[in-house]
């Protein structure tokens, strides 16, 4: 028995086969219809239609809700149709499906078995294209303008409010628990970067925990954001963005992390 259980979350029933040829457990999200075998967000405790707010954590919670003690693996993994954790940098434009599977995470080796958690390599929002901040976000270098200069003093914070509306992170971060409500502002004020596309890798134990702070947190964001007033993929989303930078803080604050490249190549382009 693999060491890892692998969860690889797909919108699209055809890469379900190529999936399982992966070695991975294949997740059907969205409104297209999946095999009986493929794992969904829909069934028992669920909270699927929320799916076009949270993303891939409407399946995060349908995990923790009725499967994760189920789970004999000691590890943990999830990762997407196009995203994968690799075992080093690769150029992957032509690469053909026999290849891309010899280069995917597939167990945790004795190396890796020192760490808790192993997270995709740092996303950096200072060398974010200054085209297009400019090109929707003018007035706040306007205003600021040494944002221009200082590459430094963009911030996940400015970032976040940037792309997700403005003053939204600080609103969210004012319900969190206090255990993290300084720390996580702080990370957000601070860092420049951050583990992105919610993809991680973890010994069970600690999904739990991580669960069980993380949804109660974006339930009370929910009485404050709503849904329908949630209007282009920045905004829709924002439950889903705050659970990535989040992700990236408790861990990284908590427990002994790696960094490993992630694969960017597309389930659909084998057919």
């Amino acid at each position: 028995m693999n060491n890892l259980k692998f969860f690889c979350l797909t919108l699209n029933p055809e890469h379900e086969n190529l999936i399982k040829r992966l070695s991975y457990t294949p997740v059907g999200l969205g409104t297209k219809k999946f095999s009986n075998e493929c794992f969904s967000d829909k069934n028992e405790i669920n909270i699927s239609k929320k799916n076009p707010y949270y993303g891939e954590y409407t399946f995060h919670y349908w995990l923790w809700k009725n499967y994760l003690d189920k789970i004999q693996a000691p590890w943990v993994g999830f990762c997407q149709y196009r995203k994968f954790f690799s075992t080093k940098e690769v150029v992957t434009q032509n690469i053909d499906f026999d290849k891309l599977s010899s280069f995917l995470i597939k167990d945790i080796n004795a190396e890796d078995s020192e760490f808790d958690c192993i997270l995709g390599k740092k996303f950096s929002v200072e060398n974010y294209k200054i085209s297009k901040i400019f090109k929707n976000h003018l007035s706040s270098f306007l205003i600021n303008p040494i944002l221009f200069f200082n590459k430094k003093k963009r911030s996940l914070k400015l970032h976040f409010d940037l792309f997700h509306g403005k003053g939204n992170l600080d609103l969210a971060i004012s319900l969190l628990n206090k255990d993290d409500k300084n720390d996580f502002k702080r990370f957000m004020y601070n860092q420049t970067a951050f583990n992105p596309h919610n993809m991680f890798i973890c010994k069970k134990e600690l999904l739990k925990s991580y669960y069980e702070i993380l949804f109660p947190w974006l339930e009370k964001c929910e009485s404050y954001f709503g849904f329908n007033d949630l209007k282009g993929y920045g905004l829709k989303r924002i439950y889903g963005f705050l659970a990535e930078r989040f992700l990236s803080y408790w861990f990284t604050k908590n427990y002994k992390t790696k960094e490993i490249p992630i694969l960017f190549k597309d389930l659909s382009d084998y057919k």
